[in-house]
């Protein structure tokens, strides 16, 4: 049996032990799936993009048409409660929002309370060695849901594409649908080319990450040029740098895909530049932007 922490979490407007957390059978996030989650960084203390995380959790859980249970004061004071209660300096807080209890039966049923889980752990980020010399990766056929869009607790396609990268020692699988770039397991994925960031468009095959308009914002800063458009499988494999991003990663260079170095020349299998200077920029918005 897993010993499982005794940190303050969130569930239904009580704080209590995470061990003591329960919730009915008849969940529906339990027996469909069947709700949204977020995952916000917090720096020092400090919450980084708040407000793009719970504006894109009020897009998801408008898409399944789950009531939003809280405004943003709500969320801020909850989030900011947790976070007080965990000792680290710099978390990832988890809030879960499901449709909440009710008979098993695949239509929506109204009326009911949706079922409200927050918890914080420690920031976990990259080691120095795998800024320094890059992570590997494999690359899969995308063979998830179509809704990428919505950020929804049914992760199980997301779960076996990333066994399949941990099986071979890997950090992520950068996945293709139909020989067109989406994204990797738990991560955006961008490609440089000729010294501008690319990544795919936003669809419905994507999940829109916080830091696609974050990375918009701080390639205007420092004078990157950037793009979103689709990006065919060839073109990652030829890419000059391959970047991933997420709340944890933040930004995280790909030095080996499939095998084989990323990249060209003298920086062949190194990170290159962009990355440097992206990495750089994101430290900087970090100071300046968590709240």
């Amino acid at each position: 049996m897993v010993n499982l922490p005794d940190t303050l979490c969130h569930l239904n407007g009580a704080t209590l032990p995470l061990r003591d957390a329960k919730i009915s059978v008849l969940d529906r996030g339990f027996i469909f799936g069947d709700g949204i989650y977020e995952v916000v960084p917090v720096y020092g203390r400090r919450l980084f993009r708040f407000d793009e995380h719970m504006q894109r959790m009020q897009r998801g859980l408008s898409k399944v048409r789950i009531p939003n249970p809280h405004d943003r004061n709500g969320w801020l004071q909850l989030v900011r409660e947790i976070v007080a209660a965990q000792p680290a300096e710099d978390q990832l807080v988890y809030i879960e929002v499901t449709r909440g209890v009710a008979p098993r039966d695949h239509v929506m049923p109204e009326g009911i309370t949706p079922t409200v889980f927050a918890m914080t752990n420690a920031m976990k980020p990259p080691s120095a060695e795998q800024r320094h010399q890059g992570v590997a990766c494999v690359t899969a056929r995308d063979f998830r849901w179509e809704r990428g869009d919505i950020k929804s607790v049914s992760l199980l396609g997301n779960v076996l594409a990333r066994q399949m990268s941990a099986d071979h020692g890997a950090a992520e699988t950068i996945m293709f649908r139909d020989g067109w770039l989406t994204e990797a397991s738990g991560s955006n994925v961008w490609v440089v080319h000729e010294g501008a960031l690319l990544g795919p468009p936003k669809s419905e095959h994507v999940l829109d990450g916080i830091r696609v308009d974050l990375f918009a914002e701080l390639c205007e800063e420092v004078g990157i040029a950037y793009n979103l458009r689709p990006i065919a499988e060839a073109d990652v494999h030829a890419a000059d740098e391959v970047l991933l991003s997420s709340a944890t990663k933040e930004v995280l260079p790909v030095t080996r895909l499939d095998g084989e170095p990323v990249g060209h020349g003298a920086l062949r299998g190194k990170p290159g530049p962009v990355y440097g200077r992206l990495y750089e920029a994101y430290q900087r918005a970090k100071a300046e932007q968590a709240i």
